[in-house]
This record gives structure tokens, C-alpha cells and sequence, in this order.
């Protein structure tokens, strides 16, 4: 069997199909999303609500958010730099500050 040279020429490139922005920059994996919030088919038109949690290096955010067309929708959220407001001053990105942030956010959606 012969060399054979592949060759991407300008036929290949006008029909190349670019993949989802999101995709491309590594931030979401679509596969895994769809499962995540794709709600059960015999609870009609009801969102399926999700406790989102993001730590960063100077706080710590929790949101609960459903799933539309247009995008994600934000129903409710919390941070750790308003605890200091009840009373917790230090390490706002620890286990407790987490559970704490949890917990007022929990009491917001209440």
C-alpha cells in the first residue's frame, strides 16, 4: 500500500461544521447537561430545579436555577461575604462558611 497524503483542501473547509462556543472553550459538557436537567415526561411543563455551587478564592456562591430554552434561570442566590452580616466574620470559603451559605439559601428560598 502506497503513501497516501491527506489532504485538507478548500471542499473540506467549507462544509467543516464548528462545534457549540461553550464547547470549544471546555466549559460544558453537553452530554452530561442534558441529563441534569432534562425533567420527567409525566410531570408536565414543571421546571426540575438545581442547587448550583461555585467556590471561588474569596467566596463562595449558591444559586438554585431551572433550565429554559433562552437559558438558565436564577430563582434564588447567596454568598459568603453577606455572612459577616450574621455574625460568621472569618474564613468565608471553609466547609462551615459552604454549609452556612447553603443554609441562607435554603431560608431565601423559603
Amino acid at each position: 500500500m502506497g503513501f497516501v497524503k491527506v489532504v485538507k483542501n478548500k471542499a473540506y473547509f467549507k462544509r467543516f461544521q464548528v462545534k457549540f462556543r461553550r464547547r470549544r472553550e471546555g466549559k460544558t459538557d453537553y452530554y452530561a447537561r442534558r441529563r441534569l436537567v432534562i425533567q420527567d415526561k409525566n410531570k408536565y411543563n414543571t421546571p426540575k430545579y438545581r442547587m448550583v455551587v461555585r467556590f471561588t478564592n474569596k467566596d463562595i456562591v449558591c444559586q438554585i436555577a431551572y433550565a429554559r430554552i433562552e437559558g438558565d434561570v436564577i430563582v434564588c442566590a447567596a454568598y459568603a461575604h453577606e455572612l459577616p452580616r450574621y455574625g460568621i466574620k472569618v474564613g468565608l470559603t471553609n466547609y462551615a462558611a459552604a454549609y452556612c451559605t447553603g443554609l441562607l439559601l435554603a431560608r431565601r428560598l423559603l
